[in-house]
C-alpha cells in the first residue's frame, strides 16, 4: 500500500479528507481523490492522534499469552489455583526442563503460596507463580533446585522458619538469567493495542544489561507501535537501539527494600549526568517520600517522572509541584483492584490513590499508562476510571480526584517524551499516527469507550480495521 485516505472526518468545524503518505499527514484538504495503492477509509466520524501509553510491560504482555492465568477473574479458591496448575503440569513436557509458567496471582483469591503448597500441586516439574503485582515470583522445589536459590538467595528471598520458602521479591535481575529463554512474540500484543487506537507505547521495564536491551528491542521490533524503551541505572549511557526511542532511565524505589535517599539521589544524578531524565517507580507512600528526598537532594530536570505515584498525600505534591516533575499514573487500579484497596489499605490512604484531580489543582503534570499486564490494558477503561474513580463493584474510590472526561482522555494523548503535556494535534506535516472514531468526540467523551475505535493508523499504515 502507498498510504490511507480517510475520508469525510470533522475538522475546523466542518469536513475533510486526511492523507496519510509514508510517516507524515501529507493533506488535509476537501475532497482528496484516492491515488492509486492508496487505501481508503470511510465512516469516520472522528480523529484523534493515536493514543500513548506511557507506562506498560511488552515482554510481560507476551509472556502472558502463553502463561497459565490464575488472575481473579480465572481463580476464586485456592482450589481453582490448584486445579488450573495441576491441568497445566498434565499437558506433555520434557521433565523437569519443561517450566510451567503461571501470572496473575493474588493471595486474596488463591489464598497464601510458597514452595510447598506448590510442591503438593505439582511436585515434579518447575513452576514459577507471578504474583499480579509483577513483584513477587512463587517457586515450587523443583523450580528452586534448578535456579540454584537454596545454595544462592538472592536479596528479596523469603524465608519461613531459616529455610528459603520460594517467595522472591523483586528479583527479577537475578532469576531472569536463570530460567529457560522465553522467546517472545509481540506481533498479537501489538494488534490488540491497535484495537485500541495506541499508536505508540513507554515500556517500563528495567533491564539492566546490554543484552536485555538489545534482546528488548528486537522483540519491540515486531510491534507496530512506534516505542520507546527505559532500562535500569546500569544502561543509563546505553545508546539508542536502531528504530526506537530511549526514554527515562528507570529506577525501582524498591518495594522489598527500600534504598536509601543518598542511594537513589546517586542514581538519579548519574542519569541526570549522561543527559538522561529519570522515572522513579514509586507504588508506595514509602517509595513516594524517598523519591521526593532524592530529588530534593539531587535535583529535577524537566522530563524526571514518577511512575505509579500510588499513595501520595497532599504535602508530597506541593513538593512534587515545586520539583516540577511528572506523575505518570495509572487510573485502571482504581476499578481493577479498588475493591481490595478499599479492604486493605490504611483508610487514610484510600483518598489519596492514584490521583489525577488533586495533582493537576496543584500544577503537577499528569500521564496515563495501563502498567498492562499488572494492569487492564485498555486505556479507554483508564479513562473513564479516571472520570468515574469507581471499582468494579462501583464503589467510590477517592471521588474527589476525578477529572473532567477530556482531560481523561488527553493523559493518553501527549508526547511521549511529555506525559502530561499538551496533547498532540492532527495536522499536516505531523506523524501519522491517527485513531478513527466512529461517533462524534462529545459520543466518545459520554461513555470513553474502546467501541467507538474504527481504524488505526501508525506511521501511516492502516493496523487495524473494525
Amino acid at each position: 500500500m502507498s498510504g490511507v485516505l480517510v475520508r469525510g472526518v470533522a475538522w475546523g468545524g466542518g469536513r475533510a479528507d486526511i492523507r496519510c503518505a509514508g510517516e507524515r499527514i501529507a493533506a488535509v484538504a476537501d475532497d482528496l481523490e484516492p491515488l492509486p495503492g492508496e487505501e481508503v477509509v470511510t465512516g469516520t466520524v472522528t480523529v484523534l492522534p493515536g493514543l500513548h501509553d506511557h507506562h506498560l510491560h511488552l515482554l510481560a504482555m507476551a509472556a502472558r499469552r502463553t502463561s497459565v492465568d490464575l488472575g481473579p477473574g480465572r481463580v476464586s479458591s485456592p482450589a481453582d489455583l490448584a486445579t488450573a496448575l495441576s491441568a497445566a503440569s498434565r499437558v506433555p513436557g520434557d521433565g523437569d526442563r519443561c517450566w510451567i509458567r503461571a501470572v496473575g496471582y493474588d493471595e486474596t483469591t488463591g489464598g497464601p503460596l510458597d514452595r510447598w503448597l506448590l510442591d503438593r500441586v505439582v511436585p515434579d516439574r518447575p513452576v514459577r507463580v507471578q504474583h499480579r503485582s509483577g513483584h513477587l515470583w512463587v517457586l515450587n522445589s523443583a523450580a528452586c533446585r534448578l535456579v540454584g536459590l537454596d545454595h544462592d538467595p538472592p536479596r528479596g528471598a523469603e524465608r519461613a522458619d531459616g529455610a528459603v520458602n520460594g517467595r522472591l521479591v523483586d528479583a527479577d535481575a537475578w532469576l531472569g538469567p536463570r530460567v529457560p529463554a522465553e522467546a517472545p512474540d509481540l506481533a498479537p500484543v501489538g494488534r490488540r493495542l491497535a484495537s485500541f487506537g495506541v499508536t505508540g507505547v513507554t515500556d517500563a521495564t528495567p533491564v539492566d544489561r546490554p543484552g536485555e536491551l538489545t534482546a528488548l528491542a528486537a522483540a519491540a521490533g515486531g510491534l507496530a507501535q512506534r516505542t520507546t524503551l527505559m532500562g535500569g541505572t546500569a544502561l543509563a549511557g546505553a545508546a539508542v537501539p536502531p528504530g526506537l526511542a530511549l526514554g527515562p532511565v528507570k529506577v525501582m524505589v524498591g518495594d522489598a527494600a527500600y534504598p536509601s535517599v543518598d542511594e537513589l539521589a546517586e542514581a538519579v544524578a548519574g542519569a541526570h549526568g549522561h543527559g538522561r531524565t529519570v522515572a522513579l517507580h514509586c507504588a508506595t507512600r514509602i517509595a513516594a517520600v524517598l523519591a521526593v528526598a532524592a530529588w530534593e537532594a539531587a535535583g529535577s530536570r524537566p522530563g524526571d517522572r514518577m511512575e505509579h505515584g500510588a499513595v501520595l498525600p497532599p504535602d508530597l505534591i506541593r513538593r512534587l509541584a515545586v520539583l516540577r516533575v511528572t506523575v505518570v499514573t495509572q487510573p485502571g487500579f482504581v476499578h481493577d483492584r479498588g475493591d481490595r484497596y478499599r479492604r486493605d489499605v490504611e483508610p487514610d490512604d484510600v483518598a489519596h490513590l492514584y490521583r489525577c484531580a488533586s495533582l493537576e489543582a496543584a500544577g503537577v503534570a499528569v500521564g496515563g499508562g495501563t502498567d498492562a499486564p499488572f494492569g487492564p490494558d485498555d486505556p479507554w477503561l483508564a479513562m473513564r476510571t479516571a472520570v468515574t474513580r469507581r471499582t468494579r463493584t462501583g464503589a467510590p474510590v477517592g471521588p474527589d480526584e476525578a477529572i473532567a472526561p477530556r482531560r481523561a482522555l488527553d493523559l493518553f494523548l501527549s508526547r511521549p517524551d511529555a506525559p502530561g503535556g499538551p496533547p498532540r494535534a492532527v495536522a499536516a506535516g505531523g506523524p501519522a499516527d491517527l485513531v478513527l472514531l466512529d461517533c462524534t468526540l462529545a459520543e466518545a467523551l459520554d461513555d470513553l469507550d474502546a467501541r467507538h475505535v474504527l481504524a488505526t493508523v501508525v506511521r501511516g499504515q492502516l493496523v487495524h480495521r473494525a
